[in-house]
């Protein structure tokens, strides 16, 4: 992206004072800092629901299990509702309707009741989620959130201060993206591993690209979009869910790459 010029965002080609455009800065760096608080307590949310789900539902005592999954762990009542109910696949596709919901009618809501869906899409997506408790081992699950942690960072720090232009990258992210989803579902089918692997360093990359542009899109959103405070409010809360979304997906493609399973 093309280094910010403040005179360019001035009116009638004005030029902008010093106080001007520290005063732009600083409310540059408010509005990236509300998406990443947005986000990061989306991501809380989702991994309380997660973890608290799973113990809910598994139980190392015979007594109250009812669905003996392996030696030693057992699903609860709970666990059998969640996990193995034709109810799962509702729990599966809540977060995917709840998502369309905020995308489709964020413009006709006020700003509360977006943030109110989205910290509801986020619990649908932990208790989605808590099924990699019972795949991969738990030590496995917190070294690999860490490396998320770490590469999100990275990647949308450069998205942020870089100057190169990345909206180029565009076109190509979203049909890689669509490319996932199509083969991901086919691989429902097939169950192939090999097709698997693809998928994830695949989506690793993918899903890399996306935060880096992601960023990049919010921050000139704010610069150029000429947005009031109740725009910017829930402006925000779709950027933080579309780095949510990054961050979640990336997380469960390393997962399935570096993830050590039970």
């Amino acid at each position: 992206m093309a280094q910010f010029d403040r005179n360019a965002a001035a009116p009638f080609g004005r030029t902008v004072s010093r106080a001007e455009a520290a005063a732009v800065d600083a409310g540059l760096r408010a509005y990236m800092l509300s998406i990443y608080n947005y986000m990061v307590l989306g991501l809380a949310i989702t991994g309380f629901a997660a973890l608290g789900t799973y113990m809910l539902a598994v139980t190392d005592n015979p007594a109250d299990a009812v669905v003996r999954l392996r030696d030693g762990v057992f699903l609860t009542s709970f666990g059998q509702w969640v996990f193995v109910s034709p109810l799962k696949y509702v729990i599966m596709l809540a977060p995917l309707g709840v998502v369309f919901l905020l995308s489709a009618r964020v413009n006709s809501m006020s700003a509360q009741s977006a943030q109110i869906t989205f910290w509801v899409f986020a619990g649908l997506m932990g208790l989605s989620l808590a099924s990699i408790f019972l795949v991969f081992t738990h030590t496995s699950i917190v070294r690999v959130f860490f490396i998320t942690a770490a590469s999100f960072g990275a990647l949308s720090l450069y998205g942020y201060t870089t100057q190169k232009d990345l909206s180029g990258m565009a076109s190509f992210l979203i049909m890689g993206l669509i490319g996932i989803v199509i083969a991901s579902l086919v691989n429902i089918f097939l169950a192939s591993s090999a097709m698997q692997f693809a998928i994830s360093v695949i989506g690793v990359l993918v899903f890399a690209g996306l935060t880096a542009y992601d960023t990049q899109r919010l921050k000139t959103e704010y610069l150029y979009g000429g947005m009031d405070g109740f725009a910017q409010q829930k402006s925000a809360i779709l950027g933080a869910l579309s780095l949510y979304l990054n961050f979640i997906n990336m997380f469960t493609m390393l997962l399935q790459l570096f993830g050590n399973r039970e």
